[in-house]
């Protein structure tokens, strides 16, 4: 195999920080626009006419033009009052004069100073030799995170309530998150946050206790039950205010430890848990820890403690507040003043305290460089300040910030664009719908495969059901609302689950019809890709880095699924115009490691998504 330099020149490669070809498949880039960018500011700093402040910026190029765009010439020539296509000229000449090989890499300008690079069919396909397996993507893939120590906060439902399609998007975006930072290299601690600790326990242990309810006898309904019971005692409430009265001695004597209140609180904390971790096994969501609100109770007073001291606390109508009078709506000259209240009059703990004491106790723990919160958009000024508070108390305090994210999402929406409900106004129970996911999916791959067994048929309806559900959900971008549709996501045209699942089992199929599932090519006798769909199927591969990138670095899992459905339309186009399985030895070992790569790919993919790929369906 040639060399991409046929000379090194005067830039020295490794000091430049990215690695240079040296003739082995070992040294195949994988990251292209960080290793163009690395290239292209190491031959400029060689350059009279460039300084330090030159940024490559270099992007993916429009297809017509190339594969990958340098686009900071001309920002820098407008700022040094200089002609940018004779700057891009003079740039490209210094980088063909360290000795890029013309077989592998061109180099062309666009317009004012764009310059854009080609890899050649020779590079796509010796691309496409390096990266052969899923551990060798995730090999290289893991530099984008370089062992990064990251906690992700999901799904953190509240205990006492049954799992209802609004705790959809939290399992199915932060799996798909989480699983999305380890494949790149993130240590990662998934964090199941649990909302078990707060004032609804005051009204649930009144409900329990005024119908003498043994928790213990409940079996299998225990949890519909105690969702049932909270309403119930809610309403009693609000018909006799005078039991709130009961509610709140409850909570405090919770609160102060007392025995039977901790029993029964501690019985629906675990029932709630063995419902979700039940819904977590059919999602196929993992998570590594369960520390509930409950579990930092004892370690607020610290944060009490240290936000006074450094006077970034303050007493306000009774309540323990932090001011961020920089942000004109948390100011206090607002007209509607919105404090962070971190304690309230009564002197009880909530949900800002313990969201404090949590961020403390994984930096202490964990030794957390980044956080991850996930949940709906009510939640963005509630984490604008978290985060706020919490950078000015560690600066004060002379402790590491990790980087704090919240990734949020819009509403799930019924065909009446209103958030989906039922026909009597109540959220949709996640079990009910994913029950009839299953039976739905069973009715189109019935329609489909009749040939098939039933317990064939079943068992791809699991997988085609539950996929399709998580899908719908992760191809849109998470902050925008998205429709719930039943005919769109089961659908097998399209951006779905069902398509792309079924993309991948087309090309399963063609390597079942070889001799035991295997043609004996050796992919080294590949010639290069040389066909105009060849080509656009090869550089589609590659373009997986970028995506798998960009979805990472934004917490969009949507990103990866537009990349697949692009690609198994790449890849049909492919095979309908070139036959694969043909009689020249090198053309067909290229076709079947193209068919390899896709399906390598696409599995990828899926699986960063949370979804398993089928061999048949």
């Amino acid at each position: 195999m040639r060399c991409l330099f046929a000379a090194v020149g005067q830039i020295d490669l490794a000091e430049a920080g990215f690695a240079a070809f040296d003739g082995s498949l070992m040294d195949i880039w994988f990251d292209l626009a960080k290793e163009i960018d690395a290239l292209t500011a190491s031959a400029a700093v060689e350059m009279e006419e460039f300084d330090e402040s030159f940024a490559p910026d270099t992007r993916m190029a429009d297809p017509r033009f190339g594969d990958y765009q340098v686009n900071g010439v001309l920002p820098y020539a407008k700022s040094n009052r200089t002609n940018p296509r004779a700057l891009a000229e003079k740039l490209v000449a210094r980088l063909r004069g360290a000795g890029i090989d013309p077989e592998y890499l061109e180099l062309t300008i666009a317009g004012p100073g764009f310059i854009n690079f080609t890899f050649t069919p020779r590079f796509l396909t010796d691309w496409l030799k390096r990266y052969a397996s899923g551990e060798a993507l995730r090999e290289a893939a893991s530099a984008l995170r370089g062992g990064r120590r990251t906690v992700v906060d999901f799904p953190s439902a509240n205990t006492a309530k049954q799992p209802h399609i609004g705790h959809l998007r939290p399992m199915v975006i932060g799996e798909s998150v989480a699983r999305l930072l380890e494949f790149c290299g993130a240590q990662t601690v998934r964090d199941n946050h649990l909302g078990d600790w707060g004032t609804n326990f005051g009204t649930l242990i009144m409900k329990i206790k005024q119908d003498g309810i043994r928790l213990e006898d409940l079996g299998a309904d225990a949890l519909p039950l105690l969702d049932r019971l909270y309403k119930e005692g809610s309403q009693l409430e609000r018909d006799n205010p005078e039991l709130r009265d009961i509610s709140r001695a409850e909570l405090v004597k919770l609160q102060n430890s007392d025995p039977e209140n901790t029993a029964i609180w501690q019985t629906i904390v675990d029932i709630s848990k063995k419902a979700f971790e039940r819904i977590f096994a059919e999602m196929d969501v993992r998570t590594d820890v369960t520390l509930g609100e409950s579990f930092y109770r004892d370690k607020v007073q610290r944060v009490y403690d240290e936000l006074i001291e450094i006077g970034l606390a303050e007493e306000s109508d009774g309540a323990l507040v932090v001011w961020h009078d920089e942000v004109p709506r948390f100011s206090r000259d607002n007209e509607r003043p919105n404090p962070f209240n971190i304690r309230k009059k009564d002197g009880a703990s909530n949900y800002a305290s313990t969201d404090l004491a949590t961020v403390l106790y994984r930096l202490d723990e964990f030794q957390a460089e980044e956080i991850i919160y996930l949940t709906d958009s009510r939640q963005r000024d509630h984490f604008q300040q978290l985060f706020l508070t919490t950078r000015k108390w560690f600066e004060k305090t002379g402790r590491p910030l990790p980087d704090l994210h919240h990734v949020w999402w819009g509403a799930i929406l019924g065909p009446d664009k209103k958030p989906f409900k039922t026909k009597s106004g109540e959220a949709v129970q996640l079990r009910e719908l994913l029950d009839e996911a299953r039976s739905r999916a069973f009715a189109v791959v019935t329609e489909k495969s009749p040939g098939l067994p039933e317990s064939e048929r079943r068992a791809i309806a699991e997988s085609v059901g539950i996929s399709a559900v998580k899908y719908a959900d992760l191809s849109s971008n998470r902050t925008q609302d998205y429709v719930f549709s039943w005919e769109r996501l089961l659908s097998f045209d399209g951006n779905t689950a069902p398509y792309l699942l079924y993309a991948v089992a087309r090309i399963h199929s063609i390597f079942s019809k070889l001799d035991g599932g295997k043609d004996g090519t050796d992919e080294a006798a590949a010639s290069p890709v040389e066909t105009e769909t060849e080509i656009a199927l090869a550089r589609k591969l590659i373009g997986f880095v970028s995506v798998l990138k960009q979805a990472a670095s934004d917490l969009r899992p949507h990103f990866i699924c537009t990349y697949l459905f692009e690609l198994a339309g790449t890849f049909s186009s492919f095979y309908n115009a070139d036959r694969v399985l043909v009689d020249d030895a090198p053309t067909r070992a290229r076709r079947l490691m193209l068919c390899r790569r896709t399906l390598l790919i696409l599995e990828t993919g899926l699986r960063l998504l949370g979804i398993t790929p089928l061999k048949r369906m």
